[in-house]
């Protein structure tokens, strides 16, 4: 406040998270998030949203946090960096990966030592990204027990701490992460991301095309496209200075790439997730026909509209 009063003759808060962002940066634990984005500027997802938005209007019970499972490409990630801007909460980013240290006890010392400055920071989000691949199981075989000890710490805190931090996990394949992560009470929900519905991608199209000041015009076949190949298709056209239709030919969706992963992934995720789209539990059978049959090519026309 010093520091803010001496420059600007007012107390200003950027000041004081610039300060903050410094002493995160110098520890090398978490890192500050301070993107623009925010709700608006994500197509779909709204079942999610509205749970955010809920679950962080300020109450008498605390919310703890959410557990994102999709396919890549879906907005996992740019929705947890755009909750902070949309709720006024910092955002932090901790990466387990870089809590492991080479000295004997040092992982643990170090995962403490995070979770005691994202406490101090609270009212904050933590976002926690690609969890199946720091936590890919609790038996700590080939770490010395390294593994098992960062994920026991993780937990612990995870269930009883009282600070107003909100937890938001990514992961790909919840396969991968022990039962004991994602029982009732470590979250508030876990949310299943699927490839979007005709309406997200007109909407992802809309944004898209508006960012990268793209005219109307016709688009591409999208069956099966998730919104970072929606935007990656944008940015190539705008890049080359040709036309979507064009660009598109160098998009491969993942649910093509990957098929087998993803229809794997969708049918785990049936009657044991929430969906992100619309309210109640995901089914395969609230899935649009051009995403459950990725080979499927549709002959509407559709145009942007800008």
């Amino acid at each position: 406040m010093a520091l803010s009063i001496t420059r600007h003759g007012e107390i200003r808060p950027e000041v004081v998270f610039e300060l903050k962002a410094q002493a995160l940066r110098k520890a090398n634990l978490l890192a500050l998030h301070r993107g623009p984005e925010t709700f608006a500027d994500l197509g779909g997802l709204e079942a999610v949203k509205g749970f955010c938005r809920q679950a962080l209007r300020g109450g008498p019970v605390r919310p703890r946090g959410i557990l994102l499972l999709g396919v890549p490409g879906t907005g996992k990630s740019f929705l947890a960096k755009a909750l902070g801007n949309e709720t006024g909460r910092p955002t932090l980013l901790l990466d387990l990966g870089s809590l492991m240290g080479s000295l004997v006890g040092q992982t643990e010392q170090n995962v403490r030592q995070a979770l005691r400055q994202v406490d101090a920071m609270a009212p904050c989000i933590l976002f926690c990204d690609e969890l199946e691949k720091a936590l890919p199981s609790s038996s700590g075989q080939g770490d010395s027990g390294v593994g098992s000890r960062l994920l026991g710490s993780l937990l612990t805190w995870l269930g009883d701490h009282t600070s107003d931090v909100f937890f938001i996990g990514t992961c790909n394949d919840m396969s991968r992460l022990p039962p004991e992560f994602t029982r009732a009470e470590r979250f508030d929900g876990v949310f299943f991301l699927d490839l979007p519905t005709r309406r997200e991608k007109d909407a992802i199209w809309s944004l898209c095309a508006s960012k990268f000041g793209l005219l109307a015009q016709s688009l591409p076949e999208d069956t099966a496209w998730t919104g970072a190949e929606i935007h990656a298709c944008c940015r190539l056209a705008a890049l080359l200075g040709v036309p979507v239709t064009e660009a598109a030919r160098q998009i491969v969706p993942v649910a093509v790439t990957a098929r087998e992963s993803v229809d794997k992934l969708r049918a785990w995720a049936t009657g044991r997730c929430l969906s992100a789209s619309t309210p109640g539990l995901y089914g395969l059978t609230e899935a649009p026909g051009d995403q459950s049959t990725p080979g499927r090519r549709s002959r509407a026309v559709k145009t942007a509209v800008v």
